[in-house]
């Protein structure tokens, strides 16, 4: 029996020289399920993503295996360099899949739905906003720690640059004063002039969760003098109270699939993994 793709849709133009298209996974000519590729473009070439792959009928026939290679080579055919693919937990047999099939895991998103409030910050610590003044010295060094973060990923440094930029650009448009975001330096309470422990990113809401809004946390990070001291619990809990002052109730992030110690914070803190993120590069 052969498995094919079949065009399902007319290919779609995105910005920055992208594309998207739909195709059905056909057995014998006889559609078995579905599946859509999308490239992301930019200076430093084409990013591939696998974004649904769904066989209704006929599992465990190496249909899932054919599809997701037909995929590749049309992403290799629009001059895409890697592709991703975001896995749910739940999914185990996609997870073994990708596993088998090359991919390499680099991220996992992890979420928690909150029900009371956190602890109160330690004695001695308080919250500090990053005004207008401290925005552009907290921002060089956020965007040079996303982009050693995603080399080791596999990204080149020249695509690790760019998604840098495009993120930071996208996620903070207004600086310090971007609408629904709260950006905090730990610090203690005196001096007023005192230097930072450590430091918060949140978007408080706007992305879709299980139960309305989800908040985000995009960056917690601990001044390397003071790390082992609990601080980062501290920033995760103070995200906690900046997302319920919201009145946002469910908190996500993305963290870096061997960052051992963040993923054992989150864990303690009661997060769970919810997807995880795959890569691959196409040579």
């Amino acid at each position: 029996m052969t498995t094919t793709l079949r065009p399902d849709g007319p290919e779609e133009p995105l910005p920055g020289g992208g594309r998207t298209r739909s195709f059905a996974v056909c057995a014998n000519g006889r559609p078995v399920g579905a599946l859509c590729v999308t490239a992301h473009g930019g200076p430093a070439g084409l990013t591939g993503w696998i974004t649904r792959l769904e066989i209704t009928e006929g599992r465990r026939r190496g249909r899932g295996t054919i599809a997701v290679l037909a995929a590749e080579e049309v992403l290799r055919g629009w001059g895409c360099t890697r592709v991703d693919v975001s896995i749910p937990e739940e999914c185990e047999a996609a997870l073994r899949l990708a596993s088998a099939l090359g991919y390499r895991e680099r991220m996992r998103q992890m979420a928690k739905h909150l029900t009371e409030q956190p602890p109160p910050l330690p004695a001695g610590l308080t919250g500090r906003p990053i005004d207008a003044a401290a925005f552009p010295a907290w921002l060089a060094e956020e965007k040079r720690g996303y982009v050693d973060e995603l080399v080791g990923t596999g990204l080149s440094e020249q695509q690790a640059r760019e998604k840098s930029e495009a993120d930071h650009r996208a996620l903070l448009p207004d600086g310090p004063d971007t609408r629904d975001t709260a950006l905090r330096f730990l610090v203690p309470a005196q001096p007023a002039d005192a230097e930072p422990l450590g430091s918060l990113w949140v978007q408080q809401g706007g992305r879709p969760g299980p139960d309305g809004d989800l908040a985000w946390v995009f960056s917690v990070e601990v001044a390397e003098h003071a790390r082992g001291r609990g601080y980062g619990r501290a920033l995760m809990h103070l995200a906690e109270r900046e997302c319920l002052a919201a009145g946002v109730h469910d908190l996500g992030l993305n963290v870096f699939f061997d960052n051992e110690v963040a993923i054992g914070l989150y864990t303690s803190l009661g997060y769970r993994i919810t997807q995880r993120t795959f890569g691959k590069p196409l040579l």
